[in-house]
């Protein structure tokens, strides 16, 4: 993340704010957590109990709040194979547009965070009808902390740049609404 903060700030197409290079970090590290971590589950997620490997053990580890990833629940399996695999290339997309300053950065912003924010309300809700059987409930460390507070970051954080896409799309089409230069050829 600080060879990514240092880069947003040097070699952007425009010269980015601070909320600007912010999602930027955001959108690179939630794309190599998508694809690489999510990713192995995805791809892994029959043999992860067996085996020793580094990122095995990290959802091993994890399991302990939430056993649906070490039993392979196909809830899990398609959320993750959907976040990895669609959701992780899009992050990546999004930060090269965002430093590209391309027109299709607020939309890919939109998409992403829509995916993420709608994955882990899924993720949520669903742990909360089974009746959080899949962890043990209260634990500081398992509940509180792996369960509810790393994945929290997919709710706020989404929530806070879907508001700020949606605002820079509304205000766009606004402009175009009011000048009518949607389809036309400047001369």
């Amino acid at each position: 993340m600080v060879s990514t903060w240092i880069y947003s700030g040097s070699s952007a197409k425009v010269k980015l704010s601070t909320v600007q290079r912010l999602t930027v970090c955001w959108f690179m590290l939630c794309g190599c957590i998508h694809l690489i971590l999510e990713g192995w589950f995805s791809v892994f997620h029959n043999s992860i109990a067996g085996d020793q490997s580094f990122l095995s053990q990290l959802w091993k580890e994890y399991s302990k709040a939430d056993s649906r990833y070490v039993s392979a629940d196909n809830f899990t399996v398609v959320m993750e194979s959907i976040t990895a695999f669609l959701e992780g290339p899009g992050s990546f997309l999004a930060a090269w547009a965002i430093l590209e300053n391309k027109p299709s950065r607020y939309l890919l912003q939109l998409l992403v965070s829509t995916g993420q924010l709608y994955g882990d309300i899924l993720y949520y809700t669903i742990e909360y009808k089974d009746g959080f059987v899949h962890g043990p409930m209260w634990h500081p460390l398992y509940f509180w902390f792996y369960f509810m507070f790393l994945n929290s970051f997919w709710i706020v954080i989404p929530f806070c740049l879907l508001v700020q896409a949606c605002g820079k799309v509304s205000q766009a089409q606004g402009v175009v609404d009011k000048t009518g230069t949607l389809g036309k050829k400047s001369k």
